[in-house]
């Protein structure tokens, strides 16, 4: 590798570098922090040591995070060795001993990587660390592009990998930013830095196990394609940012129409007839991710609008979803928790009141907030008395006002448009054996007081 090489590649790494940077505040600490995801390969190693000239010119904090999955023979090796080029670099250095439970093949792959990022996000908080890196090169880009399109992924898989984002699902903080410096750099750019600069690293033996799909796709297919179309990285990573450019103009359109159909948290059915099928689609596939909803296949999707559209109005419609239920009641679409049968049986808790703003019961999942209000309990009274919070027995009768009559709860719910799944998840409050409180409804009337003084009244929301 010639010096111009060289500094070619040093120059695409810092300009990409600097892009990412301005995506985060680096100055929570003393000096601004970043840090690299390093397994001691080739790739990485040649990214701790242009991080650490980077780091030195710049005046940041580098630190460097190694995840020991003790899935090889070599991996109490491989961390001393990550440990040992640290010291000689003067990087901090830190690792996590993770375990792997011993799946199929293609599951422990799976389970390896979303314990190394847990462990990597972990090592970042730990250290007040903003930015993490990763050594994904173009060669990683193409591997990942050919993959998603031989799984008949969409825009958003052929989108590959971005220069950084955020991955709270993968690395459990939503603030944490992910960049990728080296994804327009080479493999064999890399594989000639290390040499020019004689930097030791270790071979990961499974990298050569084809039973991996990325194994034999580099092994065995890439070879065959760069022999036949040369330079065929460049321009699946080209492909990439295209499907990157469609993928934020589908988002933008997506977030647009979902303004239009939301109703709250639901959406309105006669907004998205308004929608071809593709823009509902583009428009649900969003809605799930803003709700953390895995992504459904086609078919099943597809079967889903279709009976969200043509049920009848007063249809309860239920549709089961992996992470959760889709409903329609009354033109509405909801995305509701799939509870545990157990949740529904949940023993009477007493409490007291104590002044606080809210109270968070877990086993009821949500929280009851207790505001100030001009029609409410006495405060000082409600402080004294033992409540008690439970699911419904059956038979219990509510007045909402001195005006209106008592009614059944369901009859409350009903008036007030409570969709059914609901109205066995709400929680009441007693004071005694008298209702003080029925989520979804309101406040009993027989308890609401006519002193002048501070008064609460109480609100029930359900955790996300």
């Amino acid at each position: 590798m010639t010096n111009k090489d060289i500094a070619a590649t040093q120059s695409e790494f810092e300009r990409a570098l600097g892009e990412i940077r301005t995506r985060v505040s680096l100055s929570g600490s003393a000096a601004p922090r970043m840090a690299i995801a390093y397994s001691g390969g080739l790739d990485s190693a040649a990214l701790l040591h242009l991080l650490h000239a980077y780091a030195q010119h710049h005046g940041l904090e580098l630190f460097a995070f190694h995840v020991h999955h003790g899935l090889s023979l070599n991996a109490d090796s491989w961390l001393a060795h990550c440990e040992q080029q640290c010291a000689a670099l003067g990087v901090a250095f830190d690792a996590r001993r993770v375990q792997i439970e011993k799946k199929e093949k293609s599951g422990i792959e799976e389970a390896a990587r979303h314990s190394r990022y847990a462990a990597l996000g972990e090592m970042c908080r730990t250290h007040d660390v903003p930015l993490l890196l990763t050594a994904h090169h173009q060669d990683d880009q193409a591997e990942t592009v050919l993959l998603q399109l031989l799984r008949g992924s969409g825009v958003a898989g052929l989108s590959g990998m971005d220069s950084a984002n955020h991955a709270a699902d993968l690395l459990g903080d939503a603030s944490l930013l992910m960049g990728r410096p080296l994804l327009q750099l080479a493999r064999v750019d890399l594989a000639a830095y290390t040499t020019a600069h004689a930097i030791a690293f270790v071979e990961d033996e499974s990298n050569l196990d084809p039973r991996y799909a990325r194994n034999a796709l580099r092994h065995q297919v890439m070879p065959a394609l760069a022999q036949h179309f040369p330079g065929f990285q460049q321009r699946f990573a080209r492909t990439a940012q295209h499907a990157q450019s469609a993928q934020r103009l589908l988002i933008e359109l997506a977030a647009q129409d979902l303004a239009l159909c939301l109703d709250g948290a639901c959406l309105d059915v006669s907004k998205l007839r308004q929608f071809s099928a593709d823009r509902i689609d583009n428009m649900l596939r969003y809605w799930f991710g803003l709700r953390s909803v895995r992504m459904p296949s086609t078919a099943w999707l597809n079967e889903m609008r279709t009976q969200l559209l043509e049920a009848k109005h007063d249809a309860q419609l239920c549709v089961t979803h992996a992470d959760c239920h889709i409903r329609r009641h009354r033109d509405r679409v909801y995305i509701t928790p799939k509870l545990d049968p157990e949740t529904l049986e949940q023993e009477p808790r007493a409490f007291h009141w104590q002044g606080e703003a809210a109270i968070h019961f877990a086993e009821f999942g949500g929280t009851l907030f207790f505001e100030a209000a001009e029609q409410g309990a006495d405060a000082a009274w409600l402080r004294s008395q033992d409540l008690t919070i439970q699911l419904r027995s059956g038979g219990e009768r509510l007045k909402p006002a001195f005006n209106r009559p008592t009614k059944s709860l369901k009859y409350h719910y009903q008036a007030c448009d409570v969709p059914a799944w609901e109205r066995e998840r709400l929680p009441l409050v007693f004071v005694g054996k008298q209702l003080l409180f029925a989520a979804g409804i309101g406040m009993d009337c027989h308890q609401l007081s006519s002193e002048a003084g501070p008064h609460i009244a109480f609100r029930w929301q359900f955790d996300l």
